[in-house]
C-alpha cells in the first residue's frame, strides 16, 4: 500500500514580498508566483526606496523573466508606502531591511511574516553572461522556494 499524498499547503489570499528597490528580488518573486498560481492568489511587490534612476524593473531582471514566459516590462517600482492596500496575509522578505519594516507592519494587524535571505544579484561582475548567471540563479532559487511553500502549480499560469 502506497502512503496517501501529502496534503498541498493552503494557499493565502494576499502575498507581498518585499526587498530594498523592488527591481530585481521581490519583482522577480511576484512574477513567479503570478506565473505558478494566476489569479488564485493576490500578489504584490514593494521595496523600502526608490532608486533615483529606478523606472521599471532591472533589465537583467527582465531579461531571466522572459526566458520563462514571465514579462516584467510592466512592472513599476513601489515603496511599502505606495502600496494601495496593505491587508496581506503574509509578507516575504527577501532582505534583513525588508524583513524590519515588514515586523513594523505586522504590529499593526495580523500577518504572517517569512523571512527568505536573498542574494542581490546586482553584485554579480564579469561579462554579461555571469551577471546573467547571477540572475537566474536567483529566479531559479525562489521558483524553488515558493513551490516547496505554496505547493506545484497545476498548470503554468495557475
Amino acid at each position: 500500500m502506497s502512503a496517501p499524498p501529502e496534503p498541498s499547503p493552503r494557499l493565502p489570499d494576499a502575498v507581498l514580498f518585499a526587498c530594498n528597490f523592488n527591481r530585481v528580488r521581490s519583482a522577480m518573486a511576484e512574477g513567479l508566483m503570478k506565473l505558478m498560481y494566476g489569479a488564485r492568489v493576490y500578489v504584490d511587490s514593494c521595496g523600502l526606496k526608490r532608486e533615483d534612476d529606478g523606472d521599471g524593473p532591472d533589465p537583467f531582471a527582465a531579461a531571466v523573466m522572459s526566458e520563462i514566459g514571465a514579462d516584467l516590462r510592466n512592472h513599476q517600482p513601489k515603496t511599502f508606502d505606495d502600496l494601495e492596500d496593505d491587508s496581506f496575509d503574509l509578507v516575504i522578505s527577501l532582505t534583513p531591511e525588508a524583513q524590519h519594516r515588514a515586523v513594523e507592519l505586522a504590529r499593526r494587524r495580523a500577518v504572517e511574516l517569512e523571512y527568505w535571505p536573498t542574494h542581490d544579484p546586482t553584485l554579480a561582475m564579469g561579462p554579461r553572461e555571469a551577471v546573467l548567471d547571477a540572475y537566474r540563479d536567483v529566479r531559479d532559487t525562489l521558483a524553488a522556494r515558493i513551490r516547496a511553500r505554496f505547493g506545484a502549480p497545476l498548470s503554468v499560469g495557475g
